[in-house]
């Protein structure tokens, strides 16, 4: 792909750009509404353009089990299939039986640092928690983000109040407070997409004469049915709107500085002052030259520890809960692989003595479930909340053996030198400031331009 900064191309006729319908394959009655197609796409245009400029294009499914189900995988086909000439990266980090409480503590490591061009959301839980995480999302990417109020369960009735001043979080109104008030509201407050998807599918239930339970194999998670009706109502929801026109490299987020034209090269360097916590830097397609050095406020990005990420703590081979929510430090961490092994565990799983491993680092200590932990070298710091032994074992349907034990990984997200190529993301993670990227090099350096991103929240409450 050239590196170009497109411009939005406006229609003379300002239609939205909606999906074909794909030929209905199953034997279930289509939608006879999936909602008003004035809201589609509301709070995802900077995403749906990217899609539509053939340009790449990240997307994080993420909730617990019913996102794990294969309307996902539907809507991610319908996008591919609308969209053939834009990359998509699509990933789906799901964690089934992980509502808000628990999801909190692992989008550390699932989300933020994916950092999706849009997040589409949907997960059950604590208000708080999940209010926690639509927040840090803002404040720690330039995510467009797309909420999913709640389809029906077995045993909800279609009639129900839908009043926001009659609605709170205690009693047996859970559920319409959720979709009536709290999500609304939070939608409002964050500027995110909202599908309606509980008055939809109360509308098609009406429309086909069907009980709730019709669209279910058990009282929650959906049947194969249950699939297309969700997949038919997100699908209408994700179309790029003409009448809204923007450039998705140059908006409120993002920001890109052409070399020779925003940025000029000075003896040797291209210097850049700038407010946000990712740089990429895009290449002159073919182009090769001797490597740039890259510094931030002076320094290399692998000197900024923040810049250093944990990965998931599972179980090898093939577990992908973590069994620790959340992993912390103290002092820098380095590019490795660590491995924690128990010992001395009771038969309920919930005390334990346990010892931690660095592929560099080296053995570095020994702690206990019930005590926090602070490895030798600071790298690894363990809180004993943060331990979800026996749930995610009873998830996963394992059993403890003596081979039984954790791995992590420490990866990077940064590089210290560009030598090219269509994008690389240099930083990745700094602190949402003001800061100066320096690149050493000459006007041969195959660099074509500086794309700075900047979320819009920058503090945590």
């Amino acid at each position: 792909m050239n590196i170009h900064i497109p411009q939005v191309v406006l229609l003379s006729a300002l239609i939205m750009t909606t999906h074909t319908p794909a030929q209905n394959t199953t034997n279930y009655p289509p939608p006879r509404t999936v909602g008003d197609p004035a809201t589609f796409g509301r709070g995802i245009q900077r995403t749906m353009t990217l899609l539509a400029n053939g340009e790449t294009a990240r997307i994080l499914f993420y909730g617990q089990s019913i996102t794990e189900q294969a309307w996902v995988g539907m809507v991610a086909d319908d996008l591919r299939k609308c969209f053939p000439r834009a990359r998509l990266i699509i990933e789906n980090r799901a964690l089934g039986g992980f509502s808000s409480q628990r999801l909190v503590k692992p989008a550390e490591v699932d989300l933020y640092p994916f950092y999706p061009d849009l997040l589409i959301f949907y997960v059950f839980g604590s208000h708080t928690d999940y209010e926690d995480i639509i927040r840090r999302t803002r404040e720690r990417t330039t995510a467009e983000i797309l909420l999913q109020t709640d389809h029906l369960s077995a045993q909800a009735t279609l009639e129900e109040e839908m009043d926001p001043a009659r609605l709170a979080p205690e009693g047996r109104m859970w559920s319409q407070f959720m979709n009536y008030k709290f999500l609304p509201d939070l939608a409002r407050r964050y500027d995110c997409g909202v599908v309606d998807q509980r008055n939809l599918w109360k509308q098609y239930l009406r429309d086909h004469n069907l009980p709730p339970a019709a669209l279910l194999q058990d009282g929650i998670h959906l049947n194969d049915h249950g699939c297309y009706v969700m997949a038919e109502i997100v699908k209408a929801y994700l179309v790029h709107r003409p009448d809204t026109p923007l450039d998705p490299f140059n908006c409120d987020t993002v920001r890109t500085y052409v070399v020779g034209r925003d940025i000029h090269w000075q003896n040797g360097q291209l210097r850049l002052e700038f407010t946000g916590n990712r740089v990429d830097l895009l290449g002159r397609v073919g182009a090769s030259g001797a490597p740039a050095d890259v510094r931030i406020d002076g320094r290399k990005p692998s000197a900024f520890p923040e810049l250093y990420g944990f990965t998931r703590a599972v179980a090898p081979p093939d577990t992908k809960w973590p069994f620790l929510l959340k992993i912390g430090h103290e002092t820098p961490l380095v590019v490795e692989e660590w491995t924690l092994r128990f010992h001395d565990v009771s038969p309920d799983l919930k005390t334990f003595r346990f010892t931690v491993t660095g592929s560099k680092t080296g053995p570095d200590g020994e702690g206990t479930s019930a005590e926090r932990f602070v490895s030798k070298s600071g790298r690894i710091v363990i809180e004993p909340a943060d331990w979800d032994l026996p749930y995610v074992m009873k998830l996963g349907k394992r059993e403890l053996t003596p081979e039984f034990h954790l791995r992590w990984r420490v990866v990077p997200y940064f590089v210290d030198e560009f030598h090219g190529g269509e994008l690389v993301t240099v930083a990745q993670g700094l602190a949402n400031t003001t800061h100066t990227l320096e690149i050493t090099g000459n006007s041969a350096t195959p660099l074509a331009a500086i794309r700075i991103y900047r979320p819009p929240r920058a503090t945590l409450r």
